[in-house]
């Protein structure tokens, strides 16, 4: 059925639909072999396209052990002791950050005993094996610093003594009053740095480890309804391997559209141009895609933070949570040539952040854009200005309700004052010019559904006040912006994002209906099933 139509059955024969209708209409299609599935009053809707996923970040947090429940030092230094209990002596201990899923936020205040746990602390847990907590990735919380914690044995590996200097100013060594470490390493930095440069030596993600969890990621994405996502960010050689191989092995149980994450380190301007030519012929071809795994361009930003990034991409290919390319990011000059020369190339584009708006609509000045459909990923505010540009470029906007709405839109909101309230996530704007809009999750949590609301209701945690309440979209507007959106957003609007005949059988199958039931239990939501290319997803 077309967006916003309602059938009472559906009949799928392999990996596709071929009727939508009345009970009447879609029973000619049974066999002696069908099988029939009663929903019994529930609710059959397109399955959830995740607009900027991270989804391969969330199995590997399965390898590591975890500190959540910890509400004091001392159960730190027990779940760690009981962690050692059954790890080889001399073997590293990798856990979690502190804090608890998915944001990871931690504080001293977080503790019993006031404080954070230091190397002593550690200690106590054990003096047989190195111990690193590592920090989190800066976007869960979204409040810096965040926070690294290791053990003695772990300092000593790592060389860090009273005489050790930081590699970054936005890595800070805490030292005691007689100027040795206490073991706490605070990142004033989104993108960890300590793992990258004191502690390189401590286990990290390794392609195998990518491998093997893919499945799980999938997984815990297809538990909340969502069967396909869009890799804005960009994904290195091993993600993109991670995929297609789980994808040969026929174990695929959600679609990944995946954008290149480049490697620039050093790059001239003739060398961005060159590269620009020779990755728009490989992603043409046929090979680099099909209805699991397609590569669709490129990721691109200008380079911030040039000494850090450099410090993370001299790890290569370790990239930890990121699963992307450190060293993505080009001085002006590269940059321009980068996007004109992919322009001119017909090269698929994502960017992140309000200003890649301004560049952009600069960039369709001097090459064409519109038809490409690039992408501006997660932007915090929008103005009048910058929406009419993205909807007269093509270009497709997709949004981090749970970051800017939720999370931050009180604080966003006072850093650009009240007669601009309106520019925060403007997704009824941009919906009312024509442009597309994505909904998506950021690993944070995995589930769509407080998307939705969030897109819907527009409420501020830290207020509970409504923030912007002309941008707010109706229901059916923001489940199409999971759905027909997400599908328009992967260039696959005539293989999903609605329940029509020819179109892939992905679907989900919900005990309340979104568009009627109370909205404080929308963010809630778990399908009683989700399918996926005609088959039922499995769950752990």
């Amino acid at each position: 059925m077309a967006a916003g139509r309602t059938a009472q059955a559906v009949a799928t024969r392999g990996a596709e639909i071929v009727a939508v209708g009345s009970d009447a209409e879609v029973s000619a299609f049974a066999g002696p072999a069908t099988e029939i599935v009663e929903l019994e009053g529930r609710t059959l809707m397109p399955g959830l396209i995740d607009g900027h996923a991270h989804a391969d970040r969330e199995g590997l947090k399965g390898l590591l052990p975890s500190l959540s429940g910890c509400r004091s030092v001392a159960g730190v230094v027990d779940r760690i002791r009981e962690i050692a209990a059954t790890t080889p002596k001399g073997r590293w201990i990798v856990t979690m950050p502190l804090g608890e899923p998915p944001e990871y936020a931690s504080s001293p205040s977080m503790f019993g005993e006031g404080r954070l746990p230091d190397r002593f602390d550690l200690d106590r847990a054990t003096a047989d094996h190195p111990v690193l907590i590592r920090c989190a990735w800066g976007y869960w919380p979204g409040v810096l610093p965040t926070v690294s914690i290791a053990n003695s044995a772990a300092l000593r590996l790592a060389k860090v003594d009273a005489g050790t200097e930081s590699p970054s100013a936005k890595l800070t060594i805490e030292k005691d009053g007689a100027g040795e470490p206490t073991g706490r390493f605070f990142e004033h930095a989104m993108q960890p740095l300590a793992e990258f440069t004191l502690f390189r030596g401590a286990p990290n993600f390794t392609a195998d480890d990518r491998l093997r969890t893919m499945e799980a990621s999938m997984r815990a994405y297809n538990r909340f309804g969502t069967t396909g996502v869009f890799e804005g960010h960009g994904v290195n050689g091993e993600v993109i391997d991670a995929w297609r191989r789980t994808r040969d092995a026929g174990r695929s149980t959600l679609r990944a559209h995946l954008l290149v994450s480049p490697a620039f380190s050093g790059a001239s301007v003739a060398d961005v141009a060159q590269w620009v030519t020779r990755e728009a012929a490989r992603l043409r071809r046929d090979a680099q895609g099909d209805d699991w795994v397609r590569l669709q361009g490129m990721y691109a930003e200008p380079a911030v933070d040039a000494p850090e990034a450099r410090l993370r991409a001299g790890c290569a290919p370790q990239s930890g949570w990121a699963g992307f390319n450190y060293d993505a990011g080009l001085p002006p000059e590269q940059f321009r040539t980068l996007l004109t020369n992919a322009a001119r190339e017909g090269l698929r584009v994502c960017a992140i952040q309000t200003a890649m708006a301004d560049v952009f609509i600069d960039v369709a000045r001097e090459a064409l854009i519109d038809g490409l459909r690039w992408v501006i990923a997660h932007p915090a505010t929008l103005d009048a200005r910058q929406v009419a540009g993205i909807a007269d470029n093509g270009v497709v906007v997709t949004t981090l309700t749970n970051a800017y709405i939720w999370r931050s839109a009180s604080s966003v909101l006072g850093r650009i004052g009240a007669e601009r309230e309106n520019e925060i996530c403007p997704i009824r704007s941009l919906l009312d010019a024509g442009v597309k809009v994505s909904l998506a999750s950021d690993n944070v949590p995995v589930t769509l559904w407080p998307c939705v609301w969030q897109a819907t209701e527009r409420i501020d945690r830290a207020t509970r006040r409504v923030i912007a309440p002309s941008q707010k979209v109706s229901r059916e507007e923001a489940l199409q912006c999971a759905t027909v959106n997400g599908a328009w957003l992967c260039g696959d609007e005539t293989r999903r994002g609605t329940l029509e005949a020819g179109k892939l059988a992905d679907m989900i199958v919900l005990a309340d209906n979104p568009l009627t039931m109370p909205a404080e239990r929308i963010p809630t939501l778990v399908p009683d099933m989700t399918i996926v290319g005609g088959r039922v997803a499995p769950r752990d």
